[in-house]
């Protein structure tokens, strides 16, 4: 069963009495069919109606386990939260179904993202068959002769010039204009459960502080990280990476990051660094580098992400910092050449 919860109603319809509450997880057997509502057998033996969109195969509830495993390994790209209740989906669509809600202030870990096309989702259950009812024995009456009665006539094959439809001027063929799919984007978000699962991302709030946040001028922010922090006067106050994203529903994470060091001259936060017109791809990590070789090499602060540049191919790039100054200090090909923020292009 997919989502949290299920109520099985006794017969179709909203009005209907309710017969059983099912858990996400449950086992359930199908029994009937009417479309795209079945009628299921719970283990206790209960048996009500439901959509067949809300239950998933074992195979389907496997790759939810499985998604949940890659997930727990990829590094979180911030923690968010929401300002109201937001439903965790199984897979990147809107009809797919939700197995948890993300209560108001309850933070959870951004960890991918994906722009996906509004579409039907389709259930690997809705291809599941019913049981055949018992076939009733034959009637004596079906051995009666049954009279079928004579096809009618055919028109005559010269039809259209008889009318003089063939000699008017036809009009040239026009295709009918494609219609745009809707796209939305969609945030795997892990949850502190361990479970993994999609949300819409713009019903998530990166969880920065605002007087950090107030600086996104206007732009969605998609992951940020802590870079130390400072005392000022008895204050802790963090140094900041952060990426943004300008447009919407754009195949790539980010097209900008910035460094923000806190001042203990003026208290408050200035940019250290920036750089802008980017398409940038998750993960971003934090981590020390090694700057220099041999005798000289020594171990900084740093972090790297991965930008897509003019010839068309991705690159880590890696950067020191030190307070103020960031340098970079190493760019590597990446090999993948899939669009790393699908699940199933990671490796």
């Amino acid at each position: 069963m997919g989502p949290a919860t299920l109520r099985l109603r006794q017969e179709l319809g909203p009005r209907a009495p309710e017969v059983a509450t099912l858990r996400h997880g449950d086992r359930v057997e199908i029994i009937a069919r009417r479309r795209r509502f079945v009628k299921i057998r719970t283990a206790q033996g209960a048996e009500g109606w439901t959509d067949i969109q809300q239950l998933l195969t074992a195979a389907e509830m496997q790759e939810l386990l499985r998604l949940a495993q890659r997930a727990a390994s990829w590094p979180s790209q911030g923690a968010a939260t929401v300002l109201g209740g937001l439903n965790v989906h199984t897979a990147p669509n809107r009809q797919a179904p939700s197995f948890y809600r993300i209560r108001e202030g309850e933070l959870v870990d951004v960890v991918d993202h994906q722009v996906a096309a509004r579409v039907p989702f389709e259930s690997r259950a809705a291809t599941a068959e019913a049981p055949k009812p018992a076939r009733k024995p034959r009637s004596s009456k079906d051995d009666e002769l049954k009279i079928t009665p004579p096809p009618p006539p055919k028109p005559p094959t010269s039809w259209l010039e008889m009318s003089g439809w063939a000699s008017r001027p036809q009009p040239p063929p026009q295709a009918a204009p494609e219609k745009a799919v809707p796209l939305d984007d969609w945030s795997l978000v892990r949850l502190s459960t361990g479970r993994a699962g999609w949300v819409l991302a713009r019903m998530l709030r990166m969880n920065i502080p605002d007087e950090v946040a107030q600086y996104s001028e206007g732009h969605r922010l998609t992951s940020y990280f802590s870079l130390g922090q400072v005392d000022d006067g008895g204050q802790a106050k963090h140094h900041w990476l952060w990426t943004t994203i300008t447009k919407n529903l754009q195949p790539y994470q980010f097209d900008s990051f910035r460094y923000f060091v806190w001042s203990l001259k003026n208290h408050r936060y200035e940019t250290a660094y920036i750089e802008r017109n980017l398409r940038g791809y998750f993960p971003v990590t934090v981590q020390a580098v090694q700057v220099g070789a041999g005798q000289r090499a020594r171990t900084m602060s740093g972090f790297s992400l991965i930008v897509e540049e003019a010839d068309g191919a991705r690159y880590r790039r890696t950067y020191a910092y030190d307070s103020y100054v960031v340098r970079l200090v190493s760019k590597t090909r990446i090999a993948e050449t899939g669009p790393p923020q699908s699940p199933s292009s990671r490796p």
